[in-house]
């Protein structure tokens, strides 16, 4: 297999039209599809920088490491009959490396040239060209499912069910899909149920941070302190010579830990921003009544996202396969909006909501395009190949050498958080770092159990802010929220969720874990 662990796949969606027979009861709640941190702000988004500019500067600030920073290689040692090939720690050498320029045509990296060349990274499974396809199918697949009205007319039903209350339903919501995260590594995957759930919660009178923070938020959080996550924890597990799922007790206790407090956070924050943009008046005017034609388009929406948790979970499913399923929901659902005449549906206005949906959904696109490029810039994410990625991870263990054992662990724990920036696919972020971490950890008084905590919470609890992460900037898409606003709303909860990440890492080197 190549060594490159590529992003993994992500999604967005189109705004969300309401149906023309839905218009009147649309009306008393029509600010609840304004993002609220902006809104409480008083415009607080005009000091925010552009996700496109954040990324611009990361990229130049590569381009000057380029001509101070050598780049390294390392050599690969096989592994078992049946594990994937190691990073030796100890062949890191650094080479002649061809420098930067601004703009290359032979072969060398440019720093123009990096849009273009992280827009066509990759391979068609993974890669950004993959990912990018992933984002438009799906969006023009979800165009056509909104454009018949049924998601409109079931949401009205769900809101009524509700009684306006929807505390319960964020609690279970969020204890859903941290189990997922926990159990069968849910990460990317989650932004076709933010499209789902956008119009329901915000019909609750909740704001698309809440929508993020109880479906994407709680996948991570599940993840960073799963006990038996097959994709990211095994894999780690594995590299440093550890039994597999060892270290059960105090990952179980982590896990309650993390997901009861991000849940009080979460239903505190969603308290204050109900009250904040809920309408006085309120509204009681019912929307149209659920037709077969309705039932059927929501059933077939549900039967999809059934048959994707089967096809994740237990078929292996991937980026390809994930978006043929919505390709096929979406030709399903203009199948029967044409048939039904739902909004008046025809052959031509359902061509016509898949390309606006594809098209609502082309920035979130080329985000993971432009933040590839970034990796490009490096020299990319192959240990054998001479990439400064090589060498700032090289040094950044050799500055552990030396360290108490509870400040080497804390510094893994940071140094795994930074570099996720880069990589951040866990299980190639596993297989890069803990052959450099395991033995580092021997050496300073850190046991590779720790060394795979710190790993594991790093990893998983920096992909609820890095914009390099597929499956933040996916959800961030499905919601419409922008990467600065969503910083601003989650800062305080990452914050003290990586601090009590540090307490559990500095605890389990006093414990001795094992």
């Amino acid at each position: 297999m190549p060594w490159s662990w590529p992003l993994a796949p992500t999604t967005g969606r189109r705004r969300w039209r309401p149906s023309p027979a839905s218009t009147r009861y649309l009306k008393g709640i029509a600010a609840l599809s304004t993002e609220v941190p902006a809104v409480a702000a008083g415009g607080a988004q005009r000091w925010l920088p552009d996700t496109y500019l954040i990324l611009a500067g990361i990229a130049l600030l590569v381009f000057g490491l380029g001509f101070v920073v050598e780049p390294g290689v390392f050599l690969l040692v096989e592994g078992a009959a049946d594990a994937a090939p190691r990073v030796d720690p100890d062949s890191f050498r650094t080479v002649a490396g061809q420098p930067l320029a601004l703009f290359a045509a032979d072969g060398q990296r440019g720093l123009f040239n990096a849009l273009y060349e992280g827009l066509v990274s990759g391979s068609r499974s993974g890669g950004a060209v993959g990912i990018m396809a992933f984002i438009l199918l799906t969006g023009g697949a979800f165009g056509i499912v909104t454009a018949t009205g049924a998601v409109d007319r079931g949401i009205g039903a769900m809101t009524g069910l509700a009684r306006g209350d929807g505390r319960i339903l964020l609690a279970v919501l969020f204890l859903m899909f941290s189990l997922s995260g926990a159990v069968f590594g849910m990460g990317e995957e989650v932004a076709p149920f933010v499209l789902v759930l956008m119009p329901v919660l915000q019909r609750l009178g909740y704001s698309a941070s809440t929508v993020v923070m109880v479906t994407y938020l709680a996948t991570q959080v599940g993840f960073a302190t799963s006990w038996m996550n097959p994709f990211s924890l095994a894999i780690a597990q594995g590299i440093a010579g550890l039994p597999l799922l060892s270290g059960l007790s105090l990952r179980l206790v982590m896990w309650a830990v993390f997901t009861l407090l991000s849940l009080v956070w979460v239903l505190r924050l969603a308290r204050r921003e109900r009250r904040a943009v809920v309408p006085e008046a309120g509204v009681s005017a019912p929307l149209p009544g659920l037709g077969w034609g309705d039932r059927l388009v929501l059933l077939a929406l549900a039967a999809t996202l059934a048959w994707l948790i089967w096809g994740v979970a237990r078929a292996g499913y991937y980026l390809p396969e994930i978006a043929t399923q919505f390709v096929v929901l979406g030709a399903v659902a203009a199948v029967l909006g044409v048939v039904f005449g739902l909004n008046g549906m025809s052959g031509n206005s359902a061509m016509a909501a898949f390309r606006r949906g594809a098209s609502d959904l082309l920035p979130a696109a080329l985000v993971v395009g432009f933040a590839r490029g970034i990796v490009y810039l490096m020299g990319g994410d192959d240990p054998q190949q001479p990439s400064l990625l090589n060498t700032l991870l090289f040094h950044a263990t050799q500055a552990l050498d030396g360290l108490p054992a509870t400040a080497a662990a804390w510094l893994m724990l940071l140094g795994q958080s930074v570099f996720n920036f880069f990589v951040s696919s866990g299980s190639g972020q596993a297989a890069l770092t803990m052959p450099l971490m395991a033995p580092l950890g021997d050496l300073v008084g850190v046991s590779r159990q720790v060394s795979v905590l710190a790993f594991q919470l790093g990893d998983g609890l920096s992909n609820l802010v890095v914009p390099t992460s597929a499956g933040l900037m996916a959800s961030l898409g499905a919601a419409r929220l922008d990467w600065a606003l969503w910083l601003r709303a989650s800062a305080g909860l990452f914050l003290g969720l990586w601090l009590l990440a540090s307490v559990f890492v500095v605890v389990a080197v006093l414990i001795g874990y094992q």
